[in-house]
């Protein structure tokens, strides 16, 4: 029989009845969905690549990066809050290791305690390279002091306290060298890389961080500070060109020629102070960590890194068409 031959009534009945199996299908999904949502011990929904919050310890000295790399993540991804710690080298390591922060952003991979210390609460951590930077070293601009060999800076770094070796016209000043913290990562890697010391001469100093470097250098001529070159790299930011007025970027040569930190030249590592920007990451499963990392590693995550005058890990692809048509008059 027809819908339509039924009686009013009955029509009635069967419209109702199947539109409560709609809604009852629907809550179905709807339960379905959210049983299969991966949730901690007390319940609580846990993140995903693309949502939830989560708080991740960072280098300060990469802080212009980062923040350029998180803005652009969380607009893109609006369900996603990413909370973050700026602090010094060492205590970024130390924050991801107990479980206070997902990920580290550092220069640096896990030492083997450091790894030993993770597996013992049955972790792992996954490193992944997304940048590759340098330190700058910057002068007043009072300063004749133009150029540094690597090897007058090992000097530096190892008693050397008369600026007067390097620059004439300050025949009795007494070098002050500045860095961002005491346990900085710059520090770290001149300690690693460039020359081997227990401890700094009395005349190196940490302040609070790489715009308290510049801030210092732009009010002492006898002062040499200590920076990540993403603070000075980015030519069309508005606080990169205002540090760039007090202060003055040092030429440096492990050779004949000298260098300028230049975004060519950390790439093709002419500049001699390179170092590299790494993801810890000790997620057990596909959570915002991860997500994020994934996000920074890939295309769009490279180009910001293009853009903030440093060189990216992977280097974006650039596509050009060329038409073998002739040009019409």
């Amino acid at each position: 029989m027809d819908f339509l031959e039924l009686s009013a009534p009955t029509r009635n009945f069967l419209a109702a009845a199947r539109m409560t199996i709609v809604i009852c299908s629907l809550i179905a999904l709807v339960f379905a969905g959210a049983s299969c949502t991966e949730r901690d011990k007390k319940g609580n929904v846990l993140d995903q690549t693309t949502y939830g919050t989560i708080t991740i310890a960072v280098d300060e000295s990469l802080k212009p990066l980062i923040d350029a790399e998180i803005d652009t993540f969380e607009a893109t991804y609006t369900n996603a809050h990413i909370n973050i710690i700026y602090t010094s080298e060492e205590a970024a390591i130390r924050a991801m290791l107990q479980d206070s922060a997902r990920l580290a952003i550092v220069t640096r991979s896990l030492t083997e305690e450091e790894n030993k210390y993770l597996l013992n609460q049955q972790y792992t951590c996954k490193e992944q390279l997304i940048a590759k930077g340098g330190i700058a070293l910057i002068v007043n601009p009072a300063s004749t002091l133009e150029e540094l060999t690597i090897a007058q800076f090992k000097k530096i770094l190892t008693g050397t306290n008369k600026l007067s070796e390097l620059d004439k016209n300050f025949s009795s000043t007494p070098v002050v060298v500045v860095f961002d913290h005491p346990n900085s990562g710059i520090i770290r890697y001149l300690r690693d890389s460039v020359q081997q010391f227990d401890s700094l001469p009395s005349y190196c100093y940490a302040v609070n961080g790489n715009p308290q470097v510049i801030d210092y250098v732009s009010k002492n001529p006898q002062a040499i500070g200590l920076i990540d070159v993403s603070w000075i790299s980015d030519r069309d930011d508005s606080t990169t060109n205002s540090f760039l007025g007090s202060i003055k970027v040092v030429g440096l040569s492990d050779g004949r020629d000298y260098f300028q930190p230049y975004q060519s030249y950390i790439a093709d590592r002419s500049y001699p102070l390179l170092r590299q920007v790494k993801v810890l990451n000790r997620e057990a499963r596909m959570g915002l960590g991860t997500g994020f990392t994934a996000f920074v590693a890939g295309p769009k995550g490279q180009l910001i890194v293009l853009k903030s005058g440093i060189v990216p890990a992977i280097m974006p692809k650039r596509v050009i068409e060329v038409s073998k048509e002739p040009f019409l008059p």
